[in-house]
């Protein structure tokens, strides 16, 4: 005879089949917790991006190139403006056109603030690449 500690009772069966209805519940409610979260993102509109484009890159290179011309060609600020200018349409190449914008911004600064300027009686020389 074995002690009364040892002795394990086993669940009706009523109990085991309780079980497997409460498993199957809980298994039923996560497939349609999921399904109605997909539902519910896949009707949600996708937000337009705010990222800028090769458009508005052209469009803020063109108006800082306005303001530029609008300087004299031996203007301090104008060639800083240029070179501004010309790393914008560099990055707008490599398809940054995060940066192409704030180079084109660095170039209207340029020219709205003329940062730059030559005393009278000084020129700018420019070095070739070979110099």
């Amino acid at each position: 005879m074995r002690p009364a500690a040892l002795v394990l009772k086993r669940p009706g069966p009523a109990l085991t089949t309780d079980m497997y209805l409460v498993r199957i519940a809980f298994c039923a409610l996560g497939l349609l917790a999921g399904l109605g979260c997909g539902v519910a993102a896949s009707g949600a509109a996708v937000p337009a991006s705010d990222e800028p484009t090769r458009e508005d890159c052209n469009a803020a290179v063109a108006e800082a190139r306005a303001l530029a011309a609008a300087l004299p060609s031996d203007h301090l600020s104008r060639y800083f403006a240029e070179r501004h200018l010309h790393q914008a349409l560099v990055e707008a190449g490599n398809g940054e056109f995060d940066e192409c914008l704030d180079m084109a911004a660095r170039a209207s600064d340029e020219v709205r603030e003329r940062r730059h300027e030559l005393r009278p009686g000084e020129k700018l020389k420019v070095l070739r690449t070979d110099e």
